[in-house]
């Protein structure tokens, strides 16, 4: 600061022009991320929200994105042999789940008036049990899924398996990972945002943490409890017991010991909060093993 003749302050003239190109070089980012974010935009009939997902994206491309990614876990973690026992229980699940993806895509786009996108038309099932402790699943665009067998004690029962996978082939149909790269794009021009503004990298943390809490793990939340409700309806949809999914989410909640995170701080709800909005859809749930199955549809053997 310099004080003129009359005692008033005034701005050095290099900050001056400094905070101005700061300005302007966060009015430019923030301008280009609105265009981005709002040419981007598209309905998902499944859930009848407007989601973000990059227009240059195609669907071969999540495709091709997918399977390189399995290739890479297939050659790290060896599957089950496929004559294995588990490993035949989890293809009959799996099965189940997948000849009844059509039915259900076009019965939740009915629900908003809308026709189903059959994204999943073009996908190369693929099912592979890996021998770990971890109780996990995971299904790729593509449809290359796999399960650990470190679930197997945790889901106890082909109805409790069938929620977890219809869960996670959820996530494939709703192209949830399109959706986290479209997110990523967009943090990314935050980052640039920040760097070349001149912010410093305790003010570019700060602008970071703030998006993340705010926005990004929000965001990916929500897309759990989408999967989990387009899974609940797969699961009953393919005659398995969408009850299972609460007993389920309980063992979950055990095997972790507590060790959650708070929810604001996580990609995922908590068990409780995970519980809760299932009992809700519950209703609905047997409603579609109703309509799909009849009132003595098979439910899955244990």
């Amino acid at each position: 600061m310099r004080q003129d003749p009359f005692g008033r302050h005034q701005a050095a003239p290099g900050r001056r022009r400094g905070g101005g190109l700061r300005l302007w070089v966060l009015l430019l980012f923030a301008g280009y991320g609105a265009y981005y974010w709002f040419s981007n935009q598209s309905v998902d009939p499944v859930t009848g929200q407007s989601v973000l997902i990059d227009r240059s994206l195609s669907a071969d491309d999540e495709k091709a994105l997918g399977l390189q990614a399995y290739q890479e876990i297939l050659a790290q973690e060896r599957p089950l042999a496929a004559d294995a026992e588990i490993s035949r229980q989890v293809r009959d699940i799996a099965r189940r789940l997948i000849d009844k993806v059509d039915d259900v895509e076009a019965a939740l786009a009915a629900e908003h008036g809308l026709a189903p996108s059959r994204f999943s038309e073009s996908f190369e099932w693929e099912v592979n049990v890996i021998d770990s402790d971890q109780a996990n699943a995971f299904c790729l665009p593509g449809g290359k899924m796999a399960v650990y067998t470190g679930l197997v004690p945790v889901a106890q029962n082909a109805d409790a398996m069938a929620v977890v996978m219809g869960h996670e082939i959820a996530h494939a149909l709703l192209r949830h990972g399109a959706q986290r790269m479209a997110q990523q794009k967009l943090s990314q021009m935050g980052q640039m945002a920040g760097a070349l503004s001149g912010m410093d990298p305790q003010q570019q943390q700060m602008v970071m943490a703030a998006m993340g809490y705010g926005y990004l793990l929000p965001y990916a939340r929500k897309h759990e409890t989408e999967a989990d409700e387009v899974g609940l309806m797969l699961a009953a949809a393919a005659c398995f017991d969408p009850q299972q999914a609460v007993p389920l989410w309980e063992r979950m909640g055990a095997a972790a010991g507590g060790q959650a995170p708070p929810e604001f701080s996580s990609t995922h709800p908590n068990p409780g909060t995970r519980i809760q909005n299932l009992q809700s859809l519950m209703p609905k749930a047997m409603e579609y093993r109703a309509r799909f199955c009849g009132e003595g549809g098979v439910a899955g053997a244990p």
